[in-house]
Formats: C-alpha cells, sequence, structure tokens
C-alpha cells in the first residue's frame, strides 16, 4: 500500500542568515531531496532573512520538518500539513522565547482543540473566567501567532511592526 501524499508550507520567519544553507539542508533531509529556498531579507528583523517553501511528501512530513528545525536558538518558522483522507492536519510553531507548538488543523486551517484539552481548562479554571481565557488561549497557541505576526505581515511595507527603535 503506497503512502498518502500530503503537502503543506514551510515558512522560516526569520533566520540568521548564517543559518540559511543549514536550513535548506535540514528541510532537504526530512524531505528526503534537495531543496533551495528563495531567500528574502527579513525587515522586522535587521540581519535576518525569510522564505516560504511549499512541500509534498509522505504523511507526517510536516512533523519531521518541525522537528528538523526545532530548537534551533534565533529560528522562527511555522510548518503546516494539510489533512489528507485519513489523516488531520497539523501546524506547528517554533519561536526563539516559546519553543515549539502543534495543534491539530480541520479542512478549512483552523485549530481543532480535542474535548479533552477543553474539558482541563474548564477543570483548571473553575468558576474563574479570566484562567479559562488563559487556558483556551493556551490551548490555541495564541503567545506563539501574536509572536510571529509581525515577522508573517513583513513582507506587507504598510503592515510592518518594528520590534526596536533606535535613536
Amino acid at each position: 500500500m503506497a503512502a498518502a501524499t500530503a503537502r503543506g508550507v514551510l515558512f522560516v520567519h526569520s533566520a540568521p542568515r548564517a543559518l540559511a544553507p543549514h536550513i535548506e539542508w535540514a528541510a532537504g533531509r526530512a524531505l528526503d531531496r534537495a531543496v533551495s529556498f528563495d531567500w528574502a531579507e527579513q525587515p522586522v528583523l535587521k540581519g535576518s532573512l525569510r522564505t516560504e517553501f511549499y512541500w509534498e511528501g509522505e504523511q507526517g512530513t510536516g512533523a519531521a520538518l518541525a522537528s528538523a528545525l526545532r530548537g534551533w536558538e534565533h529560528l522562527r518558522y511555522e510548518v503546516t500539513e494539510d489533512p489528507t483522507p485519513g489523516s488531520d492536519g497539523g501546524r506547528w510553531l517554533h519561536t526563539p522565547d516559546l519553543g515549539i507548538f502543534f495543534a491539530q488543523t480541520d479542512t478549512a486551517g483552523n485549530v481543532v482543540i480535542p474535548e479533552d484539552r477543553i474539558r482541563y481548562a474548564m477543570e483548571v479554571a473553575g468558576s474563574d473566567a479570566f484562567e479559562l481565557h488563559r487556558e483556551l488561549r493556551l490551548a490555541l497557541g495564541q503567545a506563539w501567532d501574536d509572536e510571529l505576526e509581525a515577522f508573517r505581515h513583513a513582507s506587507d511595507s504598510n503592515q510592518v511592526v518594528w520590534l526596536h527603535k533606535v535613536g
């Protein structure tokens, strides 16, 4: 039986210039073929690069890509894997400060929070609405989205949010 083909996107939101060839090598190893990315300057973080790479591979390739890049200092990335018949989709987010986050996704790309995770949030929160909001934001990966948002829109020149101001 042939493995189902999956597809997705690797977004490297920011990487030090010196790390770029190593990222290509790691991604190529996860994809079992050589890759070459089209790198561009990342205006949000001086001296860093960004790229998007659309990939195709066996189910689980998204996890392999995320694992291949996990833990590299100063690297912000996002990997998506679209759902296939018999397999859920996934989304992996990584930032230097927060580490890695994984969420299952549906056919529209929405994060799916499992029933047990919602029950846990309700149990921990009790009647404290603020704690319930905190737990649900954690389950959705809100902190990762918040940190990556400026980097995602960096190519939109009128939406750049500068993280550091000099002078």
